[in-house]
C-alpha cells in the first residue's frame, strides 16, 4: 500500500528533542525562572508540526503580539488558532493559563486593601477590567475605613457600551454593608475621554448614593494606556 507523504501529519513532541533543548528537563535542573516565555508556553503547547517544535510554535506565538504577555492574554481561541500548530484544544490550554496567572495575582494580597487614592483604586480594579474585549461595568465596595469589602461586576455590554442599573449597583452596596463604593469601567478601544453617558451615569449613581449614604467617591475609565478618574478631573 502507498502512503501519500503529503498527509503525514507526525509532530515533533518534546520527548523528541536533544535533553538540552527540553523546556520541562531545563525547569526541573535550572528552576522556573531559567526558562524564557517561549520555553514556558512550549510546555503548555506539548507538541509541534512536521516541520517546527512545540518552542518554535511558542515562538510564532509570540511574535504575532509582539512578544507582550498581556496582548496573548486578550487572545481569543480563534485568534490563537490562526498560528500553525496551534488547535482548539492547546488554544483553551493556553487561556485557561493566562487566566490563573491573573486569579494568582487577583488573590496575592490576602488582607483587605485600603484605598487611599485613585491610583490605589485602579491597581485594585485593573485585574478585572484588563484584557477585556468588550465594556465591563465593576464597582469597588467600601467600608467605613475605605476598605475593600469586595469587587463587584455589575453590567457586561459590547464593544462600545454596557447598560448599568442604579437599582442593581445599591442592592449590592446595601447587602454588603458597604459605606461607600467607586465605580469602574473599561473602554476596549483604549480611549480615557469620557463619553456624555459615562458622564450621565456618574450623576445618576451619586445622586441615589446620596439619598442613600452610599457616597460614591470615584468613577474610573481604564484602558490599556492607564486610567481617568472623575474625583481626580473634578468633575465626579
Amino acid at each position: 500500500m502507498k502512503i501519500n507523504k503529503q498527509y503525514m501529519t507526525v509532530s515533533r513532541t518534546i520527548p523528541d528533542w536533544a535533553e538540552e533543548d527540553r523546556p520541562r528537563e531545563k525547569l526541573i535542573q535550572k528552576g522556573r525562572m531559567a526558562l524564557t516565555d517561549a520555553e514556558l508556553l512550549a510546555i503548555l503547547i506539548g507538541s509541534g508540526t512536521v516541520s517546527e517544535t512545540a518552542v518554535d510554535v511558542a515562538k510564532n506565538l509570540l511574535s504575532a503580539v509582539n512578544h507582550d504577555l498581556r496582548e496573548l492574554g486578550k487572545q481569543t481561541p480563534g485568534e490563537l488558532m490562526k498560528t500553525r500548530g496551534i488547535g482548539q484544544a492547546k488554544a483553551i490550554v493556553l487561556l485557561a493559563a493566562m487566566e490563573l496567572g491573573r486569579r494568582r495575582k487577583e488573590r496575592d494580597v490576602a488582607q483587605r486593601i485600603r484605598i487611599v487614592s485613585s491610583a490605589s483604586a485602579y491597581e485594585e480594579i485593573r485585574p478585572y477590567l484588563q484584557d477585556k474585549q468588550h465594556e465591563e461595568f465593576w464597582i469597588l465596595l467600601l467600608n467605613r475605613a475605605n476598605e475593600v469589602i469586595r469587587p463587584v461586576q455589575v453590567s457586561l455590554g459590547g464593544v462600545s457600551g454596557t447598560v448599568v442599573d442604579v437599582r442593581l449597583v445599591f442592592k449590592h452596596a446595601v447587602e454588603n454593608l458597604a459605606s461607600a463604593l467607586i465605580l469602574a469601567h473599561n473602554h476596549p478601544s483604549g480611549s480615557l475621554r469620557p463619553s456624555a453617558s459615562d458622564k450621565a451615569i456618574t450623576r445618576q449613581l451619586s445622586d441615589a448614593g446620596k439619598i442613600l449614604s452610599i457616597q460614591v467617591l470615584d468613577h474610573l475609565i481604564v484602558s490599556d494606556r492607564g486610567y481617568f478618574s472623575f474625583a481626580d478631573e473634578g468633575v465626579l
